[in-house]
This record gives structure tokens, sequence and C-alpha cells, in this order.
């Protein structure tokens, strides 16, 4: 069983059990949450898709932990006008683990 779900503008694909990253929100560690915004939920041969979303359905998630991601480089640079900057990037994110997809 599956299911695809909307949190802070992107979609994401998930299974019972599965641990992924989101954007970061609010919420102390081992918290638990629960997404609405369901899209999509496969289970066997049941297929239901949402217009544009599953009412009565919902995925709860143990809020693992808050890191930031690795250091991205941004480099401007102006050819022959003595123009060089660099810059440095960590994007806040959120782990998650799924526990159950609710139909």
């Amino acid at each position: 069983m599956y299911a695809i779900f909307i949190n802070g503008g992107k979609q994401y694909k998930v299974v019972e059990g599965q641990t992924i990253k989101l954007e970061k929100f609010k919420g102390n560690i081992g918290e638990i949450i629960e997404f609405n915004k369901i899209l999509l939920i496969y289970n066997k041969n049941i297929l239901k898709i949402g217009q544009p979303l599953i009412e009565g359905t919902s995925i709860t998630a143990k809020l693992i932990a808050h890191k930031r991601s690795k250091k991205i480089k941004i480099v401007k640079f102006h050819r022959r006008k003595h123009f060089h900057k660099v810059q440095g990037h960590r994007q806040f994110f959120t782990t998650i683990k799924i526990i159950k997809i609710k139909i």
C-alpha cells in the first residue's frame, strides 16, 4: 500500500515504515503528526484518486529530527570586471517516519 500526499507545495509518495525528508515545519521531536491532503491511495487492487483530495483519509507520522542539508556553493562571476562572489547555503529539513496510512 502506498499514498501520495502534499506538504509544502511538494508531493511525496510514501509507504508505511518509510523515513522521508520534508521542508522544515514546526513541531517537537517525537511528536505525532497527521497529514490530511492526500491525492492518491493504492491498496492491493484498489486505486483511489482524489479530485483534488480524498476525503476522510490521513497519514500518521512521527517527527524524528530537524537537521540541515549539505552546503551548496553559489558562485557569481563576471569576466573582465573584477567581480567574483561566493556564497554558501544549507537548507533546513525535517525527517519523519510514516506510521500508518488510514483509508
